[in-house]
Order: C-alpha cells, then sequence, then structure tokens
C-alpha cells in the first residue's frame, strides 16, 4: 500500500559471523535496497555487535549502529531505534511536556533503553537510567516524573513507586499479557500513562517508524 517491497534473506542457524557479513555487504552494495533490518537475537556464535555495525549507516532503519546511536545522540540526523523513537512520537502527539521534567528509564538495552534516555536527554529532560541490580529503585522513582519502563521484567515497577500526576510509559509486554509495570489502579495515579496491552505495542512501532524511514528515503532520493 505504500509502495515498499519487503526481501526475507533467510540465514540457517549455522551461519557464521564472516557469512553474515557477507550478506549485510551485498544489501549495502546494493542500490535497489535501501533499508537492512538485522533480527536479534542471533545465533550464539554470531558477533552481533560486529554485524549491526557492518550495516551502512543510511540503510540502518533501525538504528543499530554505533555511529548511528552516535549521531542520534548528538542530536545529528539519524534512524532512531523504533520503539523509543514510537514512544517519543507518542509523546508529541498528545503534547505531553517532557522539557524539565525528572525522566527515568527502568532499563539499559541499546535497542530500548539507552536511545530512549538519549531522546528524553535531547527533549530537555533530566534524566537518570536505572535498571535491575540499581539500589534504592524504589525511592528515585518515587522521584519521577515521567518513568519509562523497559526493564524486561514482569511488573518490575509497582503501583505504589509511582508517584501522583506522573507520565507513565510501559515498554514492556509478557506473556502473560502484561509489562514491565504494574498497572493496576494507574488511572487513578497518572496524569498519562500506556495501557498493556494496545498502549506502545513494539511491533505497532516498528511498523509505523519503519514506514516514516521509508518515506524520509525516498524524499532524500527525489
Amino acid at each position: 500500500k505504500v509502495g515498499m517491497e519487503s526481501i526475507a534473506v533467510e540465514l540457517s542457524e549455522s551461519t557464521t559471523t564472516e557469512e553474515l557479513l557477507a550478506t549485510i555487504n551485498d544489501l549495502n552494495e546494493n542500490p535497489n535496497v535501501h533499508g537492512i533490518l538485522l533480527q536479534h537475537p542471533v545465533p550464539s556464535q554470531i558477533d552481533e555487535r560486529r554485524c549491526f555495525d557492518a550495516i551502512d549507516i543510511e540503510k540502518d532503519v533501525d538504528g543499530v549502529t554505533c555511529l548511528g546511536f552516535g549521531n542520534m545522540s548528538m542530536g545529528i540526523n539519524a534512524y532512531g531505534s523504533c520503539t523509543p523513537a514510537g514512544i517519543i512520537r507518542l509523546i508529541k502527539h498528545y503534547e505531553l511536556e517532557v522539557q524539565g521534567l525528572n525522566a527515568v528509564v527502568v532499563g539499559r538495552s541499546p535497542i530500548l533503553g539507552k536511545p530512549m534516555a538519549m531522546m528524553l536527554l535531547n527533549l530537555n529532560a533530566t534524566v537518570t537510567i536505572c535498571h535491575s541490580r540499581t539500589q534504592n529503585i524504589e525511592t528515585i522513582i518515587k522521584n519521577a516524573d515521567l518513568i519509562v519502563g523497559a526493564v524486561g521484567i514482569p511488573k518490575f515497577i509497582k503501583t505504589d513507586w509511582i508517584k501522583q500526576g506522573a507520565i507513565v510509559i510501559d515498554a514492556g509486554f509478557h506473556p502473560e499479557k502484561c509489562g514491565d509495570i504494574d498497572l493496576d489502579h494507574m488511572d487513578e495515579i497518572s496524569s498519562a500513562y500506556t495501557p498493556v496491552p494496545g498502549g506502545v505495542g513494539p511491533m505497532t512501532i516498528e511498523i509505523t517508524k519503519m514506514l516514516k524511514n521509508h518515506e524520509k528515503t525516498l524524499k532524500d532520493e527525489n
């Protein structure tokens, strides 16, 4: 419907790092390929970071390369990781003011927690990154004006950790049909929150962001 062709390049589970790098290089050199997505996690024998960074930055539509992350962090035009970029779009869509807020991102993954923190920092929030081993995490979260749950543990963040009037964004989704935040009575506590399921929605975010990136690529070429 948007004129974008999707090609699946399937490799065996026994694929080596060098074989995957060769495939990525072929896609980098193919002028008809405008974006490359490496599905992860990859098999244990593959150097995932090396393969991510082999993707041409102009085709890094999921924001997984170190260079792409660095450019995004510095406010230089770059593709951002899909889910955090989608969260920022959600914040802007509902005209939620982030500037000056104490924002806590719970999670430090290279595709969610870390880019999320940098995107919020670029919007002039004061950002703290926490994770499953952070000491006094309850106290830190209780002082947050905005919380992003991205730790990958079901209901890790408890309802009574959330202060009245906070903005609550749950980026997690688990088989139990819950996220990283216990959302019980959240409508009575928060000023705004994303339900799970039906909130951030990782697949919806990825598809939306990918379509936007595809549109941007076409505009840049024309």
